[in-house]
């Protein structure tokens, strides 16, 4: 029943076109926001973000041609954010094969994003989410008690997302190590699916 409600209250919030509404999830309570987690076979919510060079994507630019790979992570240049972006970047060519982008989404600026990129080497397209709104779309935000005071963290999470524009994994709470490899997978299992 709470489920129910939690998913009724989740699609109000989100336009015909799947686009993330701005007094949906912004609205709600810190406490509130793992209550709305997307689920397979939903609409992606939409975006217009800009990456490291300060160039807007657009989760729509990619309906018919590609799938997408979206990552959340908590914060540029930290350790588990580090290992994960390289492991994406290491398999670039494999989800380019299997016509997938990888794009990963965090709270830092485009200029942190370029300097991370940079610095590391890494080929993912990093964008900037700073004020939350699509982390809250996608239900990745968590409060976390930081030297006594509460603060609003990006929960590392994957979705997996069709050509259609459609949720096929929603992977919340993932462990960095090992993940691009398992996320490979899972776009190798989609793939094989449409043919």
């Amino acid at each position: 029943m709470i489920e129910q409600a939690a998913r009724a209250r989740q699609a109000k919030t989100l336009d015909r076109g799947g686009r993330c509404s701005h007094n949906g999830f912004a609205m709600l309570p810190q406490s509130e926001h793992n209550a709305y987690l997307l689920q397979p076979g939903q609409p992606a919510p939409g975006f217009d973000l800009p990456d490291a060079d300060m160039n807007m994507v657009s989760l729509e630019g990619f309906r018919n041609r590609r799938h997408i790979v979206l990552y959340f992570y908590p914060r540029d240049d930290t350790p588990g954010c580090t290992m994960e972006a390289i492991d994406f970047s290491e398999l670039a060519d494999d989800f380019d094969a299997l016509k997938t982008v990888v794009l990963g989404i965090s709270m830092d600026d485009c200029l942190s994003h370029g300097a991370f990129r940079d610095k590391h080497g890494l080929s993912v397209q990093l964008l900037a989410d700073v004020d939350g709104e699509v982390c809250r779309c996608y239900g990745v935000l968590h409060d976390k008690e930081v030297e006594g005071k509460k603060k609003t963290c990006v929960l590392r999470s994957t979705f997996i997302i069709d050509r259609k524009g459609q949720v096929r994994h929603a992977l919340y709470g993932v462990n960095p190590r090992g993940h691009a490899a398992e996320v490979l997978g899972l776009v190798r299992g989609i793939n094989s699916r449409c043919r």
